[in-house]
């Protein structure tokens, strides 16, 4: 009877889980509420390197981002807000509401790496920032707080080492259909864990924007739908 009764709840519960504009050809499937599995990959623990500080990048040296572009108000990550969200719990947004993520692909130790460029960084953009300036936290600890150099130079924002990124198939603000995005992609916490709060069926990302697309602001496909039949594994 009462494992009768915890099948009950836990159908009960699938629905809820959805995020904010579920559509269920978003994942291809009903949510999995609170299912936890092995990311191939994944770092080994989600805490932090033994004898590290939090938030301190291993190479972060004064030359960090010295070569960096400047990026215009438009480009850079000027807040970093924890944000409770329906369904979801906690999460981090930035100054536009966007829910941030962590890529399970990126390195944190022995050194920090961000490992999603090219195509990848048209779909999950990072959160980037000029050389010298510091993002408005709400609700976020500043000692987990850092920067990484991308692969362009540009300083990317990390939280507890992680590097962040936003996700173009979220068109409106608090929206997380990147959740378990290609089993590798993953709301993160003000504190950069993984919130696994709900866990969706995984699903693949929508197609990069071509370059017509990129200066309009549209992501060439519907949020969480495997736009134009590509196989991309970001």
């Amino acid at each position: 009877m009462i494992v009768v009764s915890a099948a009950i709840a836990a159908a009960f519960a699938l629905p809820g889980c959805a995020p904010s504009g579920y559509n269920s050809s978003d994942y291809g499937a009903q949510p999995a509420a609170n299912e936890v599995a092995a990311t191939p990959g994944a770092e080994p623990t989600d805490g932090p390197t033994p004898g590290a500080t939090p938030g301190a990048e291993a190479d972060d040296g004064a030359d960090e981002g010295a070569d960096a572009p400047e990026l215009s108000e438009d480009e850079v990550t000027t807040e970093l807000k924890a944000t409770k969200v329906k369904r979801m719990g906690e999460t981090v947004q930035n100054q536009d509401g966007k829910v941030l993520y962590r890529f399970d692909k990126d390195k944190v130790k022995p050194e920090v790496a961000s490992n999603c460029n090219g195509d990848c960084a048209k779909i999950w953009p990072p959160a980037v920032i000029n050389k010298g300036e510091k993002p408005k936290l709400e609700g976020v600890d500043p000692e987990l707080v850092g920067t990484v150099e991308r692969e362009d130079g540009t300083l990317q924002l990390t939280l507890d080492k992680w590097p962040l990124y936003t996700y173009i198939g979220d068109k409106e603000p608090g929206q997380w259909k990147g959740q378990n995005v290609a089993a590798t992609w993953f709301v993160v916490t003000p504190e950069g864990k993984k919130n696994l709060t709900c866990l969706p069926a995984v699903s693949k990302p929508v197609a990069p924007p071509s370059d017509d697309e990129e200066g309009s602001g549209d992501s060439g496909g519907d949020a969480g739908s495997d736009s134009g039949g590509s196989d991309y594994s970001y």
